[in-house]
């Protein structure tokens, strides 16, 4: 049973944990270099306030077993306020039990909340089961970004996708 809740100062620690094996992995995400606990404390003290920053808590155990985040996609014009980048990140011992689906119905509710109406997002071309993950979850391929990371010397095209949520405002048309 995984409980959805809003992050804490306390899940830093956890969350590096979820992380840095996926760094190490070198094939689900661009980031290159681990993170240390004090600079995932950081992050969270610093996230965001319209951002969204969820986690799946393993209710057996107490353990975050992942994590999910928006931020707002651009802080240099208001024209952007309505889209949000997204990523998703799952312990790499609990993926494809359902982790990644019930962060995603929490962050689509959260989202209308915040004001968002569009996620956006980038998927490294070699993850095809990161892909398959956000394409079940109504995300669509816009285009590659070729050649967009370079990852101990080696370039990564980064497929680019995003998700139009459903409109909250009703309409009499």
């Amino acid at each position: 049973m995984i409980e959805i809740r809003d992050v804490r100062i306390e899940d830093a620690e956890a969350i590096a944990a979820i992380l840095n094996p996926i760094i190490a992995a070198r094939c689900y995400t661009a980031f290159d270099t681990p993170v240390t606990i004090e600079q995932e404390r950081e992050f969270i003290r610093n996230f965001p306030a319209r951002g969204i920053f969820l986690v799946g808590v393993d209710t057996t155990t107490s353990h975050v077993v992942g994590f999910q985040d928006v931020s707002p996609f651009a802080d240099f014009t208001r024209a952007f306020d309505h889209v949000g980048i997204i990523g998703t990140y799952v312990d790499l011992d609990r993926r494809r039990q359902g982790i990644a689906s019930a962060l995603f119905r929490a962050t689509f509710e959260a989202a209308r909340r915040n004001g968002y109406e569009k996620f956006f997002t980038y998927v490294r071309a070699d993850n095809a089961s990161g892909l398959d993950t956000y394409l079940r979850h109504g995300f669509r391929i816009v285009g590659t970004a070729e050649r967009h990371a370079k990852i101990d010397g080696t370039y990564v095209d980064e497929i680019v996708i995003e998700k139009l949520l459903p409109s909250t405002v009703a309409c009499d048309c």
